[in-house]
Order: structure tokens, then C-alpha cells, then sequence
């Protein structure tokens, strides 16, 4: 685990070596809740096992805010999130980061939020490959009424100490994505129209039974370039986590053809 200096913070980054150097490695985002050690589940580190299977190196690192990287002061104030804030991730946190490792042309797997950060850089820097799984193109219902259950979770419930083991400082995990999701003015996020800058090769997963999303999510994501859709059966918001294996398989085979 190292930490790399961006925009006054230190960002929390896991690099993978699985001795590849002939592919262009993995750069994988988390979810809205999520950092570095989210990406474990049931014993297993599932960027790992994607490395491992497509043979290729990996970036894993936590948003501002999240897992081990620098806290956010006030952030239900001053410096609360901003809706185009995963515009501001995509678009120049993002970009820094991949200059600083000197990668080029990565290949980005992106769950939830990160999905839809993954996008947003496909949409405007050069990508070799893309995979959104339960991407947010546009804010739905279903959507708010899920986020608006997490916060009543949080504040009532289990939540808290749920999430408590991934963040250093959870208050702030939570609410700078809460806050911003419930948001009046978040109620206009709409990328679809930057989804059809995309050219690169593009995966968007979703899982039938996704609380936070319908399946219009990645039915309205219409690239210039080739997409391939898979909708997972039985399964909820996080397709790496309720059906590992067959999202395993997909992201493999999808990856098998490119460099």
C-alpha cells in the first residue's frame, strides 16, 4: 500500500503486480461507499482475482474522503460534494493520478459511482477498455429511495458500524456522498449524452434485482464505439459481490481480445 499526494490529499493506492507488462493494467473505482478494502468480500480480494485472470497489473485506490485517504473537513458544509463532482474525478483527479503512475490507456472496472466515473474518462481520454458495472447514467427514483434508505440505516440502524471497518473516517465516507445524492440539485445528473463520446470497447453489467437502479441505467448508455451489455441474474447493486464468478467470467472474456 502507498500513498500518493493529489490536490493537497494523499490518496490511498494499492498497486497489483501480477508481472505483466504487456497488457495495460486494470485501474479499478469504487463505489460511492467504497475504498480499497471494500473490494474484499468473502475472503477474497477481487481485484486480485481479476488481475490474476485477465494477466494483467492493477491501480486500486480509495477516493478523498474514503478507506485510508485524507479526510474531507466540513464536509456537510464548505466543502460538501458538488453534483458534478464525479465529473471532477473523472476529469482531473483521475488524469493525475494515471500521470503519476504513467499509464496510458488503461483499462477501467468501475462499480456504482466509479462506473460512472470510469464514463466520464472514457468520454474525453484515451481508454483501451471500459466495464461499468451498475453504473449511474441519470438519477432515477428508485435511486433516491434507496439512498434515502442508507441514511435512515445510518442513523438508526447497523450501518455505521458496518462501514466502520472501511473507512478511517466514516462520517465522512457517508455523508459526502449521502448529501450530495439527496440533493435538489443533484436530481439533474444526466451523462448519457457524454456516454456517446465513449469509442473504446465497452462492458456495462447490472444485476436484475439492483435497488438503486433499473435496468434503463445501461440500456440508455450508447457509445460511438462497441458495447456489450449483461444483465446478472439474481443478483442486486454489486455484481462482483452477489455473483463473483459469473462476473469474473465476463470481465474475462471481455478483456481476452485486447491488448
Amino acid at each position: 500500500m502507498r500513498f500518493i499526494p493529489i490536490e493537497n490529499a494523499e490518496i490511498e493506492v494499492d498497486l497489483i503486480d501480477v508481472k505483466s507488462r504487456q497488457r495495460a493494467p486494470i485501474v479499478f473505482l469504487h463505489e460511492g461507499l467504497g475504498s480499497i478494502a471494500m473490494w474484499r468480500s468473502r475472503g477474497s480480494y477481487w481485484p486480485q482475482l481479476v488481475c490474476q485472470a485477465t494477466r494483467r497489473n492493477g491501480v486500486v485506490y480509495s477516493r478523498r474522503g474514503y478507506g485510508q485517504s485524507s479526510s474531507v473537513d466540513d464536509v456537510r458544509g464548505a466543502n460538501r460534494l458538488q453534483p458534478d463532482y464525479m465529473h471532477h474525478e473523472a476529469w482531473k483527479v483521475l488524469p493525475e493520478l494515471l500521470s503519476i503512475l504513467k499509464i496510458d490507456n488503461p483499462v477501467l472496472l468501475g462499480h456504482s459511482d466509479g462506473a460512472t466515473i470510469a464514463l466520464l474518462f472514457a468520454s474525453r481520454f484515451p481508454t483501451l477498455a471500459c466495464i461499468a458495472m451498475a453504473p449511474h447514467v441519470m438519477v432515477e427514483d428508485i435511486s433516491i429511495s434507496a439512498i434515502k434508505a442508507a441514511k435512515l440505516s445510518y442513523e438508526s440502524g447497523d450501518l455505521m458500524n458496518r462501514l466502520s471497518k472501511f473507512h478511517q473516517d466514516v462520517d465522512c465516507a457517508f455523508w459526502q456522498w449521502n448529501d450530495v445524492w439527496l440533493s435538489p440539485a443533484f436530481r439533474s445528473f444526466d451523462i448519457r449524452k457524454a456516454c456517446q463520446q465513449i469509442t473504446c470497447p465497452l462492458l456495462a453489467i447490472q444485476g436484475r434485482q439492483d435497488a438503486y437502479g433499473t435496468l434503463q441505467q445501461i440500456e440508455d448508455i450508447a457509445p460511438t464505439g462497441l458495447i456489450e451489455r449483461q444483465v446478472v441474474e439474481n443478483c442486486g447493486h454489486s455484481p462482483h459481490r452477489d455473483q463473483p464468478d459469473a462476473t469474473l467470467a465476463y470481465v474475462t472474456a471481455f478483456l481476452a481480445d485486447k491488448a
